[in-house]
């Protein structure tokens, strides 16, 4: 983020260099200073994502597949059911998990159910495309729409849902407050969002947009249940 002061204003932007809240500082008649990226980056990343899709809350993650295994936890989930045709890392999460796997045999377009209320929206780019009360994860690896090289986001249909994959994502923690002064409640992974992702992803939000996307369906895959992995006994 960067911001101009009248060089008058040298006491403010110097005492935010000293705090470590800025990177650099460039002065002539107005100081240019460059300040950090920070948690509000994601914070707003998150509501931009949200209202495109039209869904209440939006959870930012490091992948796709981290945002199916949140939720997959918190609504604890018993069984998967993902189509034959998918990506590898979705089948996958039964094991990590230790839930059961059950294939399904449906032709998807963008989106298919996971599990009940949980969806892999990993290639879905359609504004207010959002179902109701539902989870759906969204993927912005580097072959989708958004290509942000890795990242991805849930779609949540409340607060407090919103409130507790927040936490999930991220350790347990409240992201913008030291760990060491929070009480942790909550067990939690290392999946979360970081600001330089949100902020790269702010910034080709626009095009995205404003850019007719890639149609991917079930035959964009192989038929997983054909590899030796899933062939076991």
């Amino acid at each position: 983020m960067v911001k101009e002061y009248p060089a008058s204003q040298y006491e403010y932007w110097h005492n935010e260099w000293v705090n470590k809240r800025v990177q650099s500082v460039v002065c002539g008649d107005v100081c240019t200073v460059t300040h950090f990226t920070d948690w509000s980056t994601v914070a707003e990343f998150e509501k931009q994502i949200a209202s495109f899709f039209g869904a209440p809350y939006a959870v930012a993650v490091d992948s796709c597949t981290h945002g199916l295994e949140l939720c997959l936890r918190y609504e604890n989930t018993i069984a998967i059911y993902p189509p034959k045709r998918t990506y590898l890392s979705v089948p996958m999460l039964a094991d990590k998990i230790g839930i059961k796997l059950v294939w399904d045999n449906v032709d998807w377009i963008s989106v298919y159910q996971l599990s009940i209320g949980i969806f892999d929206a990993a290639t879905l780019w359609r504004r207010n495309s959002y179902q109701k009360g539902a989870f759906m994860c969204l993927s912005f690896q580097y072959q989708k729409h958004l290509s942000l090289g890795r990242g991805g986001m849930i779609l949540c249909p409340d607060e407090q849902s919103y409130n507790q994959l927040k936490k999930m994502s991220y350790d347990g923690r409240v992201p913008g407050i030291p760990w060491r002064e929070q009480d942790i409640d909550t067990m939690g992974y290392h999946y979360y969002m970081t600001p330089e992702t949100a902020a790269l992803g702010l910034q080709k939000l626009p095009e995205a947009i404003a850019t007719p996307p890639r149609i991917w369906t079930w035959e964009d895959y192989p038929d997983l249940t054909k590899m030796k992995l899933w062939q076991k006994p």
